[in-house]
């Protein structure tokens, strides 16, 4: 093994509220400007592509995303210093993606999920979700290409979510009975199975999870049910291994994504079963013993269908996206205690059908970038101290079904 781094209402309401957080994306053609090299196969695990062509360098800064097509590839995006955008190339996991939706999730937006694609160790590791072929892959960042290094099989069935800390790597797995499952990341980036690692999830086939994370300190693994209100938490022993579920109920209905800054404090976005205007942010403190006690009970923004959160590397401010309602806002978290404060209602505004996904940060936390499925685009804020997002710009040319971003 490498060196160990430790780094109400009734379910109606809910899969409709699923459905509105999650069903905006509309019927668009994916191209890019330039196609790069295909992936190096070191292990002969995924397949090269032999039309690609040489890529603009994105090795300064880049955001990724995850085409999740029955082919599946990351689509990339160079960005300089102030977030404008520039398509640079499409790279293939080695893996199958799948549009086709685990019900009651709809057809536009099939893994309904945070977390399908990580950044890690350094900048220099891609870890991608494989929803089609139940596959986890590895690709090294290079200087004009991404590089398949590994593909292993997930544990489970349709992988959605997955979550780092140091040399552990966990993933979700919604389908048939959901569960979660680690691996260990091997100094040359490789994936080795952790024994004794899968456990179920409390609310089992009925769960419909969205997302896994890790606390800060990696002593905790939490997974959010939306069909269920539940938050689920796993307390990780010395060897990377998780405990039996424990089951703590969400504050808000419709649990979604989640973060926890860095003190601790675990913030959740809820949608509230749907209702117009009812979305809201809850936030948690976590016992050793994997307890959650709720610190600000469903703190709402008057938008509709709070989906997705991030966390800037100050911990003090937290950004959720409004599917529904084509906004994100910003709250404040009071560090001593993990309280949060509405900022702003709308610090940025998407557009109507924009439908504003999945969120990520700049490794800086500059640059917040969110992935529109309505208009299949990447769009670029510039983050202010006090909140506030100003625009930058946006990129497109993303394929329905896209999900899944990070970035550099």
């Amino acid at each position: 093994m490498g060196q160990r781094y430790r780094e109400g209402e009734n379910m109606g309401r809910q899969i409709r509220a699923i459905a509105i957080c999650l069903s905006f994306l509309m019927l668009g053609p994916f191209g890019t400007d330039t196609f790069a090299k295909g992936p190096k196969n070191p292990h002969g695990r995924g397949p090269k592509n032999p039309h690609a062509r040489k890529a603009k360098n994105f090795h300064a800064g880049a955001v990724y995303v995850l085409t999740n097509q029955a082919s599946n590839s990351v689509a990339v995006f160079r960005r300089n210093a102030k977030g404008m955008l520039t398509s640079a190339g499409e790279f293939p996991t080695g893996g199958a993606g799948n549009p086709t939706p685990q019900p009651p999730d709809p057809a536009t937006d099939p893994l309904a999920s945070q977390g399908a694609l990580l950044i890690g160790r350094g900048n220099q590791l891609l870890f991608a979700v494989n929803a089609g072929s139940n596959q986890i892959s590895v690709l090294k960042i290079g200087k004009n290409s991404l590089d398949v290094v590994d593909v292993v099989d997930s544990g489970g069935i349709r992988p959605i979510s997955l979550t780092l800390h140091d040399d552990l790597l966990y993933v979700l797995n919604e389908g048939g009975t959901p569960n979660i499952s680690g691996f260990e990341i091997e100094e040359d980036g490789t994936l080795t199975p952790l024994a004794g690692s899968t456990q179920p999830l409390i609310g089992g086939a009925a769960a419909d999870p969205a997302q896994i994370g890790f606390s800060r300190d990696g002593d905790l693994l939490v997974v959010t049910e939306k069909s269920g209100n539940r938050i689920n938490t796993y307390t990780i022993d010395d060897d990377g291994v998780p405990s039996a579920p424990i089951d703590n109920a969400s504050n808000g209905m419709t649990p979604f994504g989640f973060a926890f800054n860095n003190t601790g404090a675990l913030v959740v976005s809820e949608a509230f079963g749907g209702a117009p205007n009812q979305s809201a942010v809850s936030s948690y403190s976590a016992s050793d013993d994997g307890v959650l006690s709720v610190i600000s009970g469903s703190v709402p923004n008057s938008q509709t269908a709070a989906c997705w959160v991030v966390i800037p590397t100050n911990g003090k401010l937290a950004f959720v996206s409004n599917t529904a309602s084509g906004t994100i806002s910003s709250y404040f978290i009071n560090p001593m205690n993990g309280s949060l404060t509405l900022i702003n209602s709308v610090a940025a505004n998407t557009g109507m059908g924009s439908a504003p996904i999945d969120m990520t940060l700049s490794v800086n936390s500059r640059i917040l970038f969110v992935l529109l499925g309505g208009t299949q685009s990447v769009a670029a804020f510039r983050v202010g101290g006090d909140g506030s997002l100003t625009p930058v710009n946006t990129g497109g040319g993303l394929p329905t079904g896209a999900q899944g971003i990070a970035a550099k």
